[in-house]
C-alpha cells in the first residue's frame, strides 16, 4: 500500500467494513449521487455528434476529469493527514472505503426480493427487482425475477464489495476512490447505445481493466466456498461466451458454486436478448437468491480473515526483528575480547 503499513491498511479496511455494516449508505445523501449528477452534466456538454475517434477522445477526457481528479484529491488529503496525525489519516482511509463499499446495501436491496418471492407477492418482487436491474420486469415470472436477483447479487458482489476492497488494500483511499468512480462511470456510460457507443468506450474498457484481477479473485473465492468442481468447470466453459470479460467469470463461478442455472434469454427495453447459460443445477427461486447472498457474505468474511492473518504475520515478523535488534548489542557487549 502507498501510505499505510499493511497492518494499518487492514485496520482501516476492517473499520470501513464495520462502518458499512453499521450505517449502510448515508440516509440523506450519498457522495455518488452528486458524482452521478456531475457526470451527467459533463456528458451532456462533451458528448456531441462527431467522428468515432473524436467521441472516444471526449469520453476519455471526461473520464480523466471525473476519476483522476478526485483520486488525486484523495491522495493529497491523506498525505496531508498523515503528516498531521497517523490516526487522522487512518480515519480518512476508513471513511473512503466506507463510502465506496455497498455490502449492506446489496443485502438490503436483494433480500427483500427473496422475501417477496417466498410470500408469492410477484408485484412487489417485480417492483423491487426493477430497482436493481435494467432488464424488463413488468411481466416477469418467479424464475425470471429470482434469476435477475441472483445474477445481480453475484456480479455486484465484485463491483460493490470485492473490487473496492481489493483496490483499497492495494492503494488505500486514492485507489478505492479511483476504482469506485470508474465503476460508476461504466454503469452510466458503458452501454452500446447510439449515444454512448463511442463516448463510453473509455469508461467501459478502463473499468474492465481495473476489474480484471479482482473479478478473478472473486470468482476463485466463490468456487472455494461453494461447490468447487462445478464452479471451476462453469467458469472455464461458460465465462468465455459471456459479453463481459469480468462479469462472466464471476457469475459463472458463483452460479456453479451455488448450484443454480442462470443466464439465458432476458428482455431489455422491450427486446429479447439471447444470453449464454451460466451455472448448472436447479432453476432459481427465493432459496437460491438467499444462497447467492450468503455466498457473497461468506466471501467477504474470507477476504477479511486472510487480510487480518497477513497483518498479524507482519506484526509478528516486525516484533521478531525488533527483539533480534535489541538483543544483538547486548550479546556483543559481553562477548570476550580477542587476545
Amino acid at each position: 500500500m502507498i501510505l499505510l503499513s499493511w497492518p494499518a491498511c487492514v485496520a482501516a479496511a476492517l473499520a470501513g467494513v464495520w462502518l458499512d455494516r453499521l450505517l449502510g449508505e448515508p440516509p440523506r445523501w450519498h457522495p455518488l449521487v452528486g458524482f452521478g449528477r456531475l457526470a451527467a452534466a459533463l456528458e451532456s456538454r462533451l458528448n456531441r455528434p462527431a467522428p468515432p475517434l473524436r467521441q472516444r477522445l471526449a469520453g476519455l477526457v471526461a473520464w480523466s476529469l471525473l476519476v483522476l481528479g478526485p483520486a488525486a484529491l484523495a491522495w493529497l488529503l491523506v498525505t496531508a493527514a498523515q503528516r498531521a496525525s497517523p490516526w487522522l489519516a487512518l480515519a480518512l482511509h476508513a471513511l473512503a472505503l466506507y463510502a465506496a463499499l455497498g455490502a449492506r446495501s446489496l443485502q438490503q436491496h436483494i433480500a427483500p426480493i427473496a422475501d417477496a418471492l417466498s410470500a408469492r407477492h410477484l408485484d412487489e418482487a417485480r417492483r423491487l427487482t426493477a430497482r436493481i436491474v435494467s432488464r424488463d420486469t413488468a411481466d416477469a415470472d418467479t424464475e425470471a425475477l429470482a434469476r435477475a436477483a441472483c445474477e445481480s447479487a453475484l456480479e455486484n458482489g465484485n463491483d460493490a464489495i470485492f473490487g473496492a476492497l481489493f483496490w483499497f488494500l492495494v492503494g488505500g483511499a486514492p485507489a478505492v476512490v479511483l476504482f469506485r468512480l470508474a465503476n460508476t462511470l461504466d454503469a452510466m456510460w458503458g452501454y452500446r447505445t447510439p449515444r454512448l457507443l463511442h463516448f463510453g468506450w473509455a469508461a467501459a474498457r478502463l473499468d474492465d481493466l481495473l476489474n480484471l484481477l479482482p473479478a478473478r479473485l472473486t470468482a476463485l473465492s466463490y468456487a472455494l466456498l461453494g461447490a468447487t468442481g462445478p464452479a471451476l468447470r462453469c467458469w472455464r466453459t461458460q465465462a468465455p461466451a459471456w459479453s463481459s470479460p469480468n462479469a462472466g467469470p464471476v457469475m459463472a463461478a458463483g452460479a456453479g458454486a451455488v448450484g443454480v442455472a442462470l443466464g439465458g434469454p432476458a428482455r431489455y427495453h422491450g427486446a429479447w436478448e439471447d444470453r449464454p447459460p451460466l451455472g448448472a443445477g436447479v432453476a432459481p427461486g427465493a432459496a437460491e437468491v438467499r444462497a447467492c447472498l450468503r455466498l457473497v457474505r461468506h466471501t467477504l468474511w474470507l477476504w477479511l480473515a486472510l487480510a487480518a492473518a497477513g497483518a498479524l504475520a507482519c506484526l509478528a515478523l516486525d516484533l521478531r526483528a525488533t527483539l533480534a535488534a535489541t538483543s544483538c548489542p547486548a550479546a556483543h557487549a559481553f562477548a570476550p575480547a580477542r587476545a
